[in-house]
């Protein structure tokens, strides 16, 4: 059996299977959960569809990113793997790396190498061993965020949100950075995401338009990816 029928075998599909069937299980039990403390907080059952249906909107977008690489992934690591690992980690830039550091210690260059069996193997503990301090870090760190959060705003709750959103863009502020300083494709395609978000954003504002804004992440990386394409 050579590397790509064993990346692509029904052993494969069996072992990744049940890592994705867990999350979607947990994504199961977290819409439960949510929906059953939402009268606790005050919030309707239509107020709870429009959340459920704004986010599921909003992920369309990030989400074609993702099905985009995993094409390129399951082309070096087969399909189970790269099934698996985008779902649940998400990083394609993550993935691809790992991937080629794992190959590289058995001597096989990604992409440009024929994958042997151990190339493959060592290209799949590297992915999974390179992301494993995530899970544990967050598994022990989880619950006390929330202490973390007050103690840094000083009992302050409006300043936690600011703190969570500062967060966010710092964090999302770096990702971009690095891509435009490259002054290359990456770096017009975060322009233009920024340009036509901003825009989608006014237009929904200022004309009311509601189903602008559960769409408006999406188009602006859709238009944006499609026109850095066409360049």
């Amino acid at each position: 059996m050579d590397a790509m029928q064993l990346a692509n075998s029904l052993p494969m599909w069996l072992a990744c299977g049940t890592a994705v069937l867990l999350v979607v299980f947990q994504a199961v039990i977290f819409t439960k959960k949510a929906m059953d403390a939402a009268p606790k907080v005050g919030l309707t059952n239509d107020q709870v569809k429009r959340a459920m249906k704004s986010s599921a909107l909003t992920s369309l977008g990030p989400s074609v990113v993702i099905l985009s690489g995993m094409l390129s992934l399951l082309v070096s690591v087969g399909g189970p793997m790269a099934w698996m690992r985008l779902s649940f980690i998400g990083s394609v830039m993550f993935e691809s790396i790992a991937a080629g550091i794992g190959t590289a210690s058995a001597g096989v260059q990604l992409g440009v190498d024929e994958m042997t069996t151990f190339a493959f193997t060592m290209a799949v503990w590297t992915m999974i061993l390179g992301s494993i301090g995530w899970i544990i870090v967050s598994t022990l760190t989880a619950d006390k965020m929330e202490k973390v959060q007050n103690r840094m705003a000083g009992g302050n709750s409006a300043l936690v949100g600011v703190i969570s959103g500062a967060a966010m863009v710092g964090a999302f502020g770096g990702m971009v950075s690095q891509k435009l300083v490259a002054v290359d494709k990456s770096a017009l395609s975060c322009v233009l995401g920024g340009v036509f978000m901003a825009i989608l954003l006014y237009v929904s504002g200022k004309f009311k338009i509601s189903w602008l804004k559960e769409w408006n992440l999406t188009i602006a990386i859709l238009v944006a990816m499609i026109i850095t394409a066409l360049v």
